[in-house]
């Protein structure tokens, strides 16, 4: 296997992050959100050119913020927030 760049490493690093932050959410909701970040890092696999760096770091500093904001206790879910 060939030896990953550091945004290769950084792109793996946040997808597992994701599907730990899913398994501490409900069945349901865990498999939609395992649904989701697979389409989502499948579909700009295909679609951003690998040489696009700064695009690139953006999706990752994007996907960073959106897995702290799921990690977050109130969070229930990809999209929305508990409130009360």
């Amino acid at each position: 296997m060939a030896k990953l760049s550091g945004l290769q490493k950084q792109a793996v690093s946040l997808y597992r992050g994701f599907l730990r932050a899913a398994r501490s959410k409900g069945g349901e909701e865990r498999r939609r959100i395992e649904a989701v970040v697979s389409a989502e890092f499948r579909r700009n696999s295909t679609s951003v050119d690998r040489k696009d760096f700064l695009y690139i770091e953006y999706l990752l500093r994007r996907g960073k913020k959106q897995l702290d904001q799921l990690n977050d206790p109130q969070t229930v879910g990809l999209f929305s927030r508990h409130v009360g």
